[in-house]
């Protein structure tokens, strides 16, 4: 029996099984909580383009979702690879480890279902990640934040370091802001 919206639902290792759930949330997340952020045609090329399930992070166990209701509640995992952000189709090249010791891990594709918003999940999801990559000896993270993230990022005391876009193949630009923050 799955939690409905009075309990606070739990958090599990996402699985190729959840690949289609997960593209489900990703399209319902974007085109909910992002058109006061992105146009529609920044949105629709960015869910063609660059969001999307990156099967790596399942591969790496390092990718949980939150099942509520009816639907997938929320998504969002860490890498302990290069890739900042974007799904598989977004990735060009190898996806190459990174040092603990002198690299910040990622955190990655965040998203909430629209009727989920705003009740903790992610920030549940975040310290999930956060434990586990200071297990593994990280000391810091870096993201790409959307701009719809970012008040969310810096309530988990994230800070921006630098405006970014991801540039899409119709001549879009996807806005993002890359953030930094150690682990405590």
């Amino acid at each position: 029996m799955k939690p409905t919206r009075d309990e606070p639902p739990p958090a599990r290792a996402a699985t190729h099984a959840d690949v289609a759930a997960i593209r489900r949330l990703i399209d319902a997340s974007v085109r909910g909580l992002s058109t006061a952020h992105y146009t529609e045609r920044q949105i629709d090329s960015a869910l063609q383009y660059v969001f999307g399930v990156d099967t790596q992070l399942i591969d790496d166990g390092t990718y949980f979702v939150i099942e509520g209701d009816d639907v997938l509640a929320a998504a969002g995992g860490w890498s302990r690879r290069k890739t900042l952000y974007g799904g598989d189709q977004f990735k060009a090249t190898s996806d190459p480890l990174l040092d603990p010791a002198v690299d910040a891990a990622r955190i990655r594709a965040f998203f909430v279902h629209p009727s989920w918003a705003r009740r903790g999940l992610a920030r549940r999801l975040f310290e999930i990640c956060e434990h586990a990559a200071r297990r593994e000896g990280f000391r810091a993270f870096e993201l790409g934040a959307t701009l719809p993230g970012v008040p969310l990022y810096e309530a988990l005391g994230f800070v921006a370091a630098e405006p970014q876009a991801a540039a899409m193949p119709d001549g879009e630009e996807l806005p993002l802001v890359r953030m930094t923050r150690p682990i405590t």
